[in-house]
């Protein structure tokens, strides 16, 4: 009998696929890079399939590589050669929100917008906003640290994860951190199982943060700019001025030309960014329009605030369909360096010239107010690997966002595609330390082997 076999017997019916064509499609993400030839599928509806299926792979050594929605951009889901991927998609319940204690109990497949409308019904909101939002699950931004537009103001996922259930390798589970807002009992495991990418244990259940949405729909601008290095500098200086804007988002010329030939948007041709801005403050209006006069003191050649909320909406419609617009062109390499908000222009700088030394086509945005850059470099569908041209773009990207004080990566995660940059950031000690640490929660090193550290 092969082991998957008892691992399917131990199961309820339908919870293991095992069709290759089935499993081909769930060995991926949203990279281009191709998986290996797993064993086999676990739809995990429960905690207790979760435990029965690491108990097997650890009495079996079977790696086991998480999925959530395969919304990821780094590779931390793509499954190796005899692996078991364990979905946790059916994972989707809400099992508990509180307004009292604003604070909601979920599993690890509820899609980031279903809870965010679940505590708006209550007068709530759950802040992490990723671009996907609409189908990245909790499981799967738990799992990279996800970020996305409201973090400027609202943090990232761990800002918003108080407590976790832990499945770990071995089957045992682990509950970590508190319902409360504050509390210091012990390590942080919570802040340490954030951002793991599914390397120390398969999270089955997060307490997350909810806060208060705004009393009145959020005030929005728009400004284009001609040229990205003064969009840049206008950012610097909003958040300079202490406006606390609760989304700011920046887009170069490049995304806007491939939004515009999906969706025609009308782009002027002397526009080469455009920097989306929005504030939930009580007095939004104001401070909207106070940003709108700095951008134009920065050299915007146009600035406009919205006027109603269908007007937002479609502003940030636009921002949230950049990488769609992308993937039209070509396959996708996609990164996220994160410096300092004070060097944000140079950044943009470095971009745009390692683009134009190697002739290469980089297309960025970016979460401006934090500093976090998202240059895609796109290359031919179809190539199994980016081409030389593009990893030396890339190696210059990545080594001047570290010169200036940046990291590798501000919410994607390191997956495999950011391993070959990693040693320039962690340097030897941290390399050790955490090698240790995963030796603690796995030492088989079964949980998504290759990932991360």
């Amino acid at each position: 009998m092969r082991p998957i076999d008892a691992l399917v017997n131990s199961l309820p019916d339908a919870r293991v696929l095992t069709d290759p064509d089935v499993i081909d499609s769930y060995a991926r993400d949203r990279t281009f890079l191709e998986p290996g030839k797993p064993l086999g599928v676990v739809l995990a509806a429960s905690r207790d399939d979760v435990v029965t299926t690491l108990r097997w792979a650890s009495e079996h050594r079977v790696p086991v590589v998480p999925r959530g929605a395969g919304t990821g951009l780094a590779g931390a889901s793509v499954a190796g050669d005899g692996a078991v991927i364990l979905s946790l998609h059916k994972m989707t319940a809400i099992r508990e929100l509180s307004p009292a204690d604003e604070i909601a109990v979920v599993e690890p497949g509820v899609i980031t917008a279903d809870l965010d409308r679940a505590a708006r019904e209550h007068g709530l909101m759950y802040a992490p906003d990723p671009s996907s939002y609409e189908i990245s699950t909790i499981g799967g931004n738990l799992a990279t640290n996800a970020g996305g537009l409201r973090c400027v103001k609202y943090g990232v996922t761990r800002d918003s994860a108080l407590g976790l259930e832990v499945v770990l390798a071995d089957g045992r589970i682990l509950n970590t951190g508190r319902r409360t807002m504050k509390g210091v009992t012990g390590y942080d495991l919570t802040g340490l199982f954030v951002g793991s990418e599914g390397t120390l244990g398969v999270i089955t259940a997060a307490t997350v943060r909810l806060r208060r949405a705004p009393a009145a729909p959020p005030a929005t601008f728009a400004a284009e700019f001609g040229s990205l290095r003064d969009a840049g500098a206008a950012v610097s200086a909003i958040m300079a001025a202490g406006c606390q804007p609760s989304l700011m988002e920046l887009l170069d010329r490049a995304s806007l030309e491939a939004i515009d030939d999906w969706r025609n948007i009308g782009l002027e041709a002397t526009t080469q960014a455009m920097l989306i801005g929005q504030s939930d403050a009580t007095d939004g209006q104001a401070t909207a329009e106070r940003m709108e006069r700095i951008c134009m003191e920065n050299g915007a050649s146009f600035v406009a605030v919205s006027s109603s909320p269908q007007e937002t909406e479609e502003l940030i419609g636009l921002r949230r369909m950049a990488y769609q617009a992308k993937e039209r062109l070509g396959a996708c390499l996609v990164e996220d360096v994160c410096v300092p908000r004070s060097v944000l222009p140079d950044m943009i700088t470095a971009i745009e010239a390692a683009a134009a030394r190697h002739g290469v086509k980089i297309c960025t945005v970016a979460h401006a107010g934090d500093g976090n850059l998202h240059p895609v470099f796109i290359f031919e569908h179809g190539m199994v690997e980016p081409p030389p041209e593009v990893w030396a773009a890339a190696d210059e990207v990545f080594t001047h966002a570290l010169e200036l004080g940046g990291t590798l990566t501000g919410e994607h995660g390191v997956g495999l595609l950011k391993q070959r940059w990693l040693a320039m950031e962690s340097g030897p000690v941290a390399a050790e330390v955490q090698r240790g640490i995963k030796a603690v929660f796995d030492p088989l090193g079964i949980l998504n082997p290759g990932k991360a550290i």
